[in-house]
C-alpha cells in the first residue's frame, strides 16, 4: 500500500457505511468491511480474547459500534460497500487490478465506479 495519500479528499462514505467509518475511521473501516462484509455479525461490548472482530478493530472500537444508534449489538448484514471500497482503495493508491482482486469484482466494474466518481 502506498505511504503517501493523495491531496484529493477521501471519498465520502455512503449512508450504509458512514456509521462504520464514524466508529472505526476510514482505514480500519476498509479492513473491517473487506473481512466481515456480506454476513450478519454480533458486536459484543465485552468481547472475549478469542473474538476475531475484536482482534481486527480492538475492544474500544467494538464498544463504539455496539453503542452507535445505527449499528447496535447486531448487524443483520455487514454491507459489502463495493463502490465505496473501490473508490477508497483507488484513492489510497491501489491499482485497478489490485482493487478488483481485493473486492472480487471485474476491473471493468472498478473502472466504472471510478469514472462515476461518486458513492451513491
Amino acid at each position: 500500500m502506498p505511504t503517501e495519500l493523495p491531496a484529493s479528499p477521501m471519498p465520502r462514505a455512503s449512508a450504509q457505511v458512514a456509521p462504520v467509518v464514524e466508529c472505526l475511521g476510514a482505514e480500519l473501516a476498509v479492513q473491517f468491511l473487506l473481512r466481515c462484509g456480506g454476513a450478519g455479525l454480533y458486536i459484543s461490548r465485552n468481547a472475549g480474547a478469542d473474538s476475531a472482530v475484536a482482534a481486527l478493530v480492538g475492544h474500544d472500537a467494538m464498544a463504539r459500534m455496539a453503542d452507535h444508534p445505527r449499528i447496535g449489538a447486531h448487524i443483520a448484514r455487514v454491507p459489502l460497500a463495493r463502490r465505496w471500497l473501490a473508490l477508497t482503495l483507488h484513492w489510497q493508491g491501489h491499482s485497478i487490478a489490485q482493487t478488483a482482486r481485493m473486492l472480487r469484482i471485474s476491473d471493468v466494474t472498478v473502472r466504472g465506479y471510478i469514472s462515476q466518481g461518486r458513492v451513491a
